[in-house]
This record gives C-alpha cells, structure tokens and sequence, in this order.
C-alpha cells in the first residue's frame, strides 16, 4: 500500500552526500535498486537522478516495524528514508561517489510500488532498443541515459551563457512556417480555418534569422526544433534540435572565432578537456583528395594517394579506361593487414560495391614480402614497384584501389577507409579531432532534376573571386561555406550569406529558378532585403549529434529523451496514428490510401 508524503521533506539527492555529512540526520527518496536481505540486516541501493546511496536497516535502530517493511521492498518500488548519515561499515565502494558512507535508517515510507520491470533498470543492458524505447521511461531511468540527458542539459545551459555574454539575443522563431521546399521534405499541418491550405514545421529557422539581421538585431542564438521529413540513419531524427545562430557585419573568421571559442568552453566545462585553438582548416577539394569524405576523421591517417598518373597507360583496362573516361584511380593503404585471407579481401569488395564501385583492387604484400595482387598480371615491374612506391607501401601492407568517377572513387575509399579503421580498432573515442570544413562547391549536379542545385541553400554568399564563373562555369564556384567537423561527423555548419540583391538574382538564374516562382517561395524575404540588409552569416550546430560525441555514445537516440525509431515513428505513444473522422472533416481533408493487395496464398 502506497503513503503519502504526509509533510516530509526531502533533505537532498543520494550523491549529493559525502564524508563532509557523517553524523547528519537527512531524508533521501528515490528507486529501490537492489535490496539484499541479509537476515539480521537489509541492505538497499536507493537510486535517483544524482546515482545511488547504500542504506542498512538494522531492527535494533529502525524498529521491528520498518525492518519488516524493508526486508519486503521490490526494485523500483520509490520510497522515502530517514536516517543518520555514518561512515560505510564494510569496505569503500570506490565505483560509487557515495561509496566512503551509508545510511542507517530511522524512518521508512514506501510511496508507490512497482511491477517488475521488463529489463534491468542498469548500465549498458543487453535489452533490444525496441522494448527500451517501448518502456522509455523506464529505460530513462538508467544512469548512463540520464547522464546523457543531465548532460545535454547543461550543454544547452552553458551555450546560452556564453552566447549571452558574447551580446547574443536568444529570439524564437515561429514553428508554422510556409513550405519553402528546398531539400529535405517538409512536415505539413492542415489550417482549420483556412481550408486546403497547409503550414510547414520549420526545417531550420534559416530565412527567419536572416530577416532578424535585417530587423538590426545583431546577433541571434536559438535552440531550436527543426523538422524534416527524410530516411533516418543513427544521427538523424525526424525531429531534431540546433543550437542556432546568426551574426551581422561579419565574415568567416568572425564566425569561426565564436564557434571555436564556445566548442573550447563546452568541452573544458563538460568533460575537462582542452581543445587546442585554433582549429585546423582543409578546404573541401583538400579533404575530398586525402581523405574521400567531406566530413574527413583525422583521428587516424589511411590517406587516400591518387595514382591516375603512374597508371594512364597502363595495360589493365580498369584502371586506362576509368582515366580516360575522365576519372580517376585513388588508392589506400591498411598498413599491417597485408595477410587478410582472401575471404576477408573479398567481403571489403562486397563493401565497395555498396558505395557504387564496380570492384575492388589489391595488393596484399605479406610480411616476408610477397606479393599477391589481383591485376599485377596485367602491369609491368616497374608499374607495380612505382605503386607501392607511391602509397608507402611495407612488408604487412594492404592496398586498395577504385577506379571510376571522382565522386564514387571518394565514395567508395572514403566509407572503406572508415570500415578498415573500424576494423583495426582505430577510433578512440576519449580523442577529439575537430576540423573546419571551408570553400564548399557552390552547386552540386542533379541527375533527378537535371540541374544544379544549392550544395548548401540558395542563399550562401560565392567566394568573390568567383563570382565571374557563376553564369559560365557554375561546378567551379566555391561557396563562403563552412562546416565544423568532430571525428568524422559534421556537427555544424553555416555560411556567409547574400546581402546584394544583384548577387541573389544571379544566383537563383543559376539556379533555373524563375523570377516569380522565386517570389512565390521567398518573395517575405528579397522583400525584406529591400530595406537595407547588413552582411551576415551564421552557423547551426546539431545538438543532438554534438551531445552524442561528448557522452560518447554511436547513437543520437541515446542523449534524446524521446527518440524515434528508423520509419519514424515512437514506440512509446504509438505516434503516428489515425485521428477521428470529424478532426479530418474540420481539416477539410479526405485521406486517398492505397489499397492493399490481396495476397492469395
């Protein structure tokens, strides 16, 4: 039977208490997590937000009554204990921070009792993530999730401090936006009141914080929920949240300065680490030609070595052809799996062939330096001795090669070189790599829309000294872009935006946007933009992502709250669901579903 709490007063949190309290008489409430009833005496591990407190019942200094009442709690049965805060009776618990005291109760309430739980409520528990997030609040109960989530809270609390005293105004934006698609799919929401016609959720708050700049408000910051409506993967959700922000008459380096000095006081606050200042730069034609990836993690090296000079007229085809087609033959070295047995080699090229290769070339050179490769038949001595030659090849090496198109040969070697390092176990995640990403493509080519599109949005400013190849030659503008990178993830990026509407009109011609679908889809803006609008730009962290990095966890559904799952819906709520014919009816909406297929067996 549950009490109440009839006036008692909860003194503090179970770790909040130390040696400092010895002698002190508090009251402490949380979770049962253990109870171990010893017969003479009841030992249990009460749990809250803060960590866990031993506390003993002894029938002499608690009572008949309440020992009774202890020797028959539960795991996650929530009580109240009163008692005198002593020195631990047996041995130190160093693995816990109250693990030098105990309690020795005086006082027992037990305020709700509890089924048994579907999975331990436990550190790094085994349990499919289907039933944890199916009993989230339970699985929120463990301590390494509400570590994650403790610390996500104080990210977003330390940012805000920071920004705050660096003149930043935190300002919302709304979340009933007009549909600009542009990128990822919009989330729509009916009007009731204006029938047939539709809101979006704001993918990010990007053409509003422009126009904040315009309004002369300086410097914005919001932790914003954003919305897209696209496949999901471990560091994407369907809904999202970014530290968000925009600055006036600023370029890169005034930008980067913030950022970097912000990402130095959250890692330094949070996790006591230094973060070396200033941040290494690589423009993205660097990163795509070392490492395959514009998100490159330099946490290790397994440099991608382009050989399409060595090897252009050579007499394997693969390699001539894919040269002559205008692309290119890039290789890496594994150093030290030069023995992977065939059936190893042969599962990396199944790999590779996911990424868009056609196959995979090798080199295997044992450690007593022989040499098995699946093309040497077709090179000449010298061919071969000037490829290891030029991918730093030893005795124990392993080297892959693609040969294809700039984009797949990166595709390919950049995910491979990922896999290896996985592999050999390569990634520490007690070491942070931060990287500045900068003079992104402007555009990227559409085979889907048979077009150039906005790498990034169609309002990032082109680096100047291009801008005379923006009608002419489009592929080889470089953008004033920027992406902040962390072991191999991108965990924010922004840009310099366009300010001159001479600039903004050549760049939606580039574009094929029209003049009016233009002001259909941004018309509030350029408005806006016609009342003096200062320089600026600004940068979106995924919070999520960052907090993911910091607790080091490889899911961003282990530091959210209520995570969705891959089709993005929620396991917990059972959202998304069907709504009452009247609410649609009020919505002005009839749903057109297919029809399912009879299957006839």
């Amino acid at each position: 039977m549950a009490e109440s709490m009839q006036g008692l007063k909860r003194s503090c949190r179970c770790a909040e208490l130390s040696k400092a309290d010895i002698g002190r008489e508090v009251t402490v409430m949380g979770w049962v997590a253990k109870n171990r009833n010893k017969g003479g005496i009841v030992f249990v591990d009460l749990r809250d937000r803060s960590g866990i407190l031993q506390i003993i019942f002894e029938e002499e200094s608690a009572g008949s009554e309440i020992f009774e009442k202890a020797g028959k709690l539960r795991s996650e049965f929530v009580i109240a204990v009163t008692g005198k805060v002593e020195a631990r009776s047996g041995a130190v618990n160093e693995n816990l921070a109250t693990g030098e005291i105990e309690i020795r109760a005086m006082g027992l309430r037990v305020l709700s009792e509890s089924q048994t739980p579907p999975f331990p409520i436990e550190e790094d528990i085994a349990t499919k993530e289907e039933i944890r997030l199916k009993y989230r609040c339970l699985d929120l109960r463990r301590p390494d999730i509400q570590a994650n989530i403790i610390m996500r809270s104080k990210v977003a609390t330390l940012t805000r401090a920071f920004l705050s005293k660096e003149g930043f105004l935190e300002i919302e934006t709304p979340m009933l936006c007009k549909s600009t698609p542009e990128g990822a799919r919009d989330y729509l929401v009916p009007s009731r009141v204006h029938p047939g016609k539709f809101y979006a959720l704001p993918q990010s708050p990007q053409l509003f914080k422009q126009m904040l700049m315009v309004s002369g408000y300086d410097r914005y910051m919001q932790i914003a929920r954003c919305f897209r409506d696209e496949d999901l993967r471990a560091d994407r959700q369907p809904e999202f949240t970014q530290i968000d922000m925009e600055l006036s008459f600023v370029d890169i380096d005034d930008v980067i300065d913030v950022n970097e000095r912000l990402l130095a006081y959250l890692f330094k606050e949070i996790l006591g680490v230094e973060v070396s200042l200033p941040i290494q730069r690589m423009t993205w034609q660097e990163c795509m030609d070392r490492f395959g990836s514009d998100k490159p993690d330099l946490r290790f090296g397994m440099e991608l070595k382009d050989i399409s000079d060595l090897v252009k007229d050579c007499g394997f085809s693969v390699f001539s052809g894919a040269i002559a087609a205008g692309g290119s033959v890039r290789g890496i070295n594994a150093t030290g799996m030069g023995e992977m047995p065939r059936k190893k080699i042969d599962a990396l090229v199944d790999f590779a062939k996911g990424y868009g290769a056609k196959g995979l070339a090798y080199i295997a050179i044992a450690g007593d330096g022989t040499v098995k490769s699946s093309f040497a038949k077709f090179m000449s001595e010298e061919e071969m001795a000037a490829i290891q030659k030029a991918l730093d090849a030893k005795p124990g090496d392993l080297l892959l090669f693609a040969a294809d198109r700039n984009k797949i040969v990166w595709n390919v070697l950049g995910a491979l070189r990922l896999e290896l390092a996985q592999q050999q176990g390569l990634l520490d995640k007690n070491e942070y790599r931060f990287l500045w990403v900068t003079e992104f493509p402007q555009f990227e080519w559409s085979d889907e829309e048979e077009r150039f599109v906005a790498m990034h949005h169609p309002f990032t400013m082109p680096m100047e000294e291009d801008l005379d190849q923006l009608e002419s030659n489009p592929g080889a503008v470089r953008a004033k872009a920027y992406d902040i990178v962390l072991n191999g993830c991108e965990i924010g990026g922004g840009s310099v935006r366009i300010h001159q509407a001479d600039i903004q009109e050549r760049m939606f011609k580039a574009l094929g946007l029209k003049e009016e679908e233009t002001q259909e889809k941004f018309g509030f803006l350029l408005d806006a933009f016609k009342y003096g609008v200062p320089p600026h730009a600004g940068l979106a962290y995924g919070l999520d992502r960052l907090v993911m990095l910091m607790a080091k966890r490889d899911s961003i559904r282990d530091v959210i709250a209520f995570p969705k799952v891959k089709d993005a819906s929620d396991l917990l709520t059972n959202a998304p669901d069907v709504v009452d014919a009247k609410q649609l009816k009020e919505l002005s909406i009839i749903c057109d579903l297919p029809k399912e297929e009879n299957v006839t067996e």
